[in-house]
């Protein structure tokens, strides 16, 4: 270990918006990053059929400290964290729908 903290959850503060009322879907992008555009469509179709979740997009370049303390290597990395903010599931990709569905049943 290098000394850093693993974070295993996220709130207000570090994502700038409010948590969904049952899960968010955050998603980690790159100003370049053709697969990062899918996966923003995707989890917006998410979204739009399950009440109660949010979707946050994060540049990951503008936001380093928050990248290094998560460990993202790669975009599109989407993070699934429940309604308290705890992280409960972790994709790196482009994911599918139906992938995305059955990770939110694991936050929800």
């Amino acid at each position: 270990m290098d000394g850093q903290t693993q974070v295993n959850r996220l709130d207000f503060a570090q994502l700038g918006v409010e948590l969904g009322e049952r899960a968010t879907l955050v998603q980690f992008s790159s100003a370049f990053c053709q697969p990062c555009r899918a996966t923003r469509r995707t989890l917006a179709e998410v979204v739009a059929m399950v009440d109660g979740v949010v979707h946050v997009e994060i540049d990951a370049e503008a936001h380093l400290t928050l990248v290094r303390a998560l460990d993202i290597s790669r975009t599109p990395t989407v993070l699934v964290l429940d309604a308290s903010g705890r992280i409960v599931r972790r994709a790196v990709g482009q994911p599918r729908t139906v992938d995305v569905v059955a990770a939110l049943g694991r936050a929800i």
